[in-house]
This record gives structure tokens, C-alpha cells and sequence, in this order.
């Protein structure tokens, strides 16, 4: 189950927000880049008219790595009444530090670590760090917003063993930074805890610019309105058609004429094969993969309309990331049930060809069709599951 945070600069974009069905509003000055705070009296005005409507969150600013500012800019941010205050972090000498400093304040207010992706690697013990010091979250964003997304910065497998990190460090995970549509259905099957957007719910795309209806409600289509957590007071919402979206199907939902997507010509370096000297080393694979999907009912406007190639891709690289494959067959059947899962998909061939056993390939396709029972709510990439 993955929410939608919408980042707001005050109660007139809250209210969009709210109206358009974000699940979490979250408060910054995006004038003062990624991380700007708002005027303390701004954030205590938000939370009286929201009053309770949805949680809150407001980050503390751009504040040095000092153990005192970080304290003292988050402790005047809880006294505002939100219910979670965001903290930018970044690696260094006086992390730890800093996150100890924080933790008295974890007894009146809700804590998130912010890392950023754009900036130096994520030292991954900082995890469990926060969490021995009472953080309730930690998420991944970007400090420079026109220097690239999110996925810009980190591969899918990369953004995969985070959300995973935090599951196993008893986290909330997030997920931000120049998000845009197309990179929500990608991000969904990772199932982070939440994911947050600005510039995605603006006019024009522009973070700076007012927030725009409508770019919230193509948003919100995106994310599959599940039964929310307990944890965030939200009452249970179901949307088949959206849970396409996250690898759900309808139960009534009826087959029909069909679309194919398809990546072909892929060429990666994979961990593979079956005998000793193959491990230890990576050998060239070339993938050939053919989605046949359901036809949408009415031509495609936007993300909301259609299966993406990237999914395929994605797809390929979670499944590599686990590690060695000793055979073609178990990669290309790992590679059609993870895609078959997904709602809309009828029927997948792939093909695995190994590139450097001899003077041309070697391999096997292979043809699946998505069963009934598949139809039924199968999580897609399941194994990759985390919160």
C-alpha cells in the first residue's frame, strides 16, 4: 500500500490537495528549494484548517549538518501541530550525531529523515541509526531539482534494496524528488510506504508555479486507492481500475482485443550459468520481450492509459538484481510471471539469448498466457514487497 503526499505552501493549496484526494499533505517553501521551510505562523494556520482531515507534515529547512540547528529548527516546527516534521540529512562526520540530537523530540512529534539521492551515496546503516533513535520514517529525495529525477540518480535496483532497507530497519519509506507520471507505475511496484510530489501537481510542471487541479487528480488516478494503514487514519478505498496499476486485476474484468509492447534488442550483463566457471563473472544477455495487453477502452490521453516499456525494463532489473541465475529458463519464466501478474497483461513471449557461449546465441523463448486464476488479485513482483 503506497500513499500519495502532496507538498503544499499553505491552506489554499492544501485544500486542492485535499479535494483531489492526496493522502498526506506535506508543507514547504519551494522558493527556497527542496527543502525550504515555511513561515512558522503558515504551518500553524495549514493545520488548524486542515484539522485532522489528513495528516500533516512540514519540513524543518535547509539547516546545516549542526546537531543544535537541526534541533532547534525541528522542535519549532513540532510546536506548530503537525504530525510529522522532515528533516534533510546528509552523510558525514556529524550524522549520527545529529540523529541523536533529534531524538528527544521523537515524544511530541513524528520524525522522517530525508537523504538525497543527487548528492553523496546512502551510508544504509544509517537506517537502523534512526530507528534505534525513534524515527517513524526515512525517505529519498532530491537537493537539485533541475539537475534531474529521482530515477535519474538511482536505478530501479538501487531504489528496490532502499525501500527494503527501511522495511527491515521498521521504517516508513518514501520516495521523491522531480517525480513525473510516468515514473509512478515504475515506483509503485517497489511499494514504498509513500510517494511525494510538487512539481508533478503544478502548473506546467513547474514546482514553483500554483498547484493545478487536475495534474493532482491524473496523480491520484495513478496511485491505486487501496484500504489504507490504520496508521494514517485513512478509511478503506478500493479502485479496480487503478490497481491495474499495482499488478491487481478486477474480478469481472473481461478480455478483449489486444495491444502488444514490446522491448527488444535489450543487451545487459547478467550473472548466469550453470557450471563453475561461469560464476564469479558477468556474461552478455539479450532479451526479446512481448507484452500483449488489454486494449483500453478509449485512446490513450496520459500515463493513466497505458502500460509503459519501462515496466518491462524495470522488470528485468529487479529480477537481475537478486543475484545469480544458474539457468536461461528459470530468468525467463521469473521474467513472465512477474510480468503476467500485472492486470492488464493477456499474454507475454520471451526471449533469453545467452551472447558469449559461441560464435552466434543461445537460449529459449518461451510463450505464457495469463491463467484465471492469475486474474484474481496477484501482487506483481511481489518478492520485492516492502513498506
Amino acid at each position: 500500500m503506497t500513499l500519495m503526499l502532496a507538498s503544499v505552501t499553505g491552506p489554499a493549496e492544501a485544500e486542492i490537495a485535499i479535494a483531489g484526494g492526496a493522502d498526506l499533505i506535506d508543507l514547504k517553501d519551494p522558493l527556497r528549494g527542496a527543502f525550504g521551510a515555511l513561515p512558522v505562523a503558515v504551518v500553524s494556520e495549514t493545520v488548524k484548517i486542515i484539522a485532522g482531515r489528513r495528516p500533516v507534515s512540514a519540513v524543518a529547512g535547509d539547516i546545516p549538518m549542526e546537531p543544535a540547528a537541526l534541533f532547534e529548527a525541528a522542535s519549532r516546527m513540532a510546536e506548530t501541530g503537525v504530525d510529522y516534521v522532515k528533516i534533510g540529512f546528509q552523510p558525514g562526520e556529524t550524522l549520527a550525531a545529529c540523529i541523536e540530537a533529534l531524538a528527544p523530540l521523537t515524544a511530541k512529534v513524528r520524525l522522517v529523515a530525508a537523504f538525497f539521492a543527487d548528492q553523496d551515496p546512502l551510508d544504509f546503516t544509517a537506517l537502523s541509526l534512526l530507528a534505534r533513535h525513534g524515527f517513524k520514517a526515512a525517505m529519498l529525495d532530491t537537493a537539485e531539482k533541475g539537475a534531474g529525477r529521482l530515477m535519474t540518480h538511482l536505478g530501479i535496483a538501487d531504489l528496490a534494496r532502499f525501500v527494503e532497507a527501511c522495511h527491515e530497519a521498521s521504517l516508513l519509506s518514501g520516495l521523491a524528488g522531480a517525480l513525473e507520471t510516468p515514473d509512478i507505475a515504475r515506483l509503485l511496484l517497489l511499494q514504498p510506504g509513500f510517494l511525494g510530489f510538487r512539481g508533478a501537481l503544478c502548473q506546467a510542471g513547474r514546482r514553483t508555479a500554483g498547484i493545478d487541479p487536475e495534474a493532482v487528480k491524473i496523480v491520484r488516478d495513478l496511485i491505486p486507492r487501496e484500504a489504507a494503514s490504520s496508521e494514517f487514519g485513512m478509511g478503506p478505498k478500493v479502485d479496480w481500475r487503478l490497481l491495474a496499476a499495482r499488478g491487481y486485476a478486477a474480478p469481472s474484468e473481461k478480455t478483449g482485443e489486444t495491444d502488444r509492447v514490446f522491448v527488444h534488442d535489450l543487451v545487459m550483463p547478467v550473472a548466469i550459468g550453470a557450471y563453475d566457471f561461469e560464476r564469479g563473472h558477468t556474461q552478455r544477455v539479450r532479451f526479446n520481450i512481448d507484452v500483449d495487453i488489454r486494449r483500453a477502452s478509449t485512446q490513450a490521453e496520459d500515463m493513466r492509459d497505458v502500460f509503459s516499456y519501462d515496466l518491462i525494463v524495470d522488470a528485468i532489473k529487479l529480477i537481475l538484481s537478486r543475484g545469480h541465475v544458474a539457468l536461461v529458463e528459470t530468468l525467463a519464466e521469473q521474467i513472465a510471471a512477474a510480468l503476467l501478474a500485472h492486470g492488464s497483461v493477456v499474454a507475454i513471449k520471451v526471449r533469453v539469448e545467452k551472447l558469449d557461449v559461441i560464435e552466434g546465441c543461445v537460449g529459449i523463448e518461451i510463450q505464457r498466457e495469463r491463467s484465471a486464476a492469475a486474474a484474481a488479485r496477484v501482487p506483481i513482483f511481489s518478492g520485492f514487497s516492502s513498506g
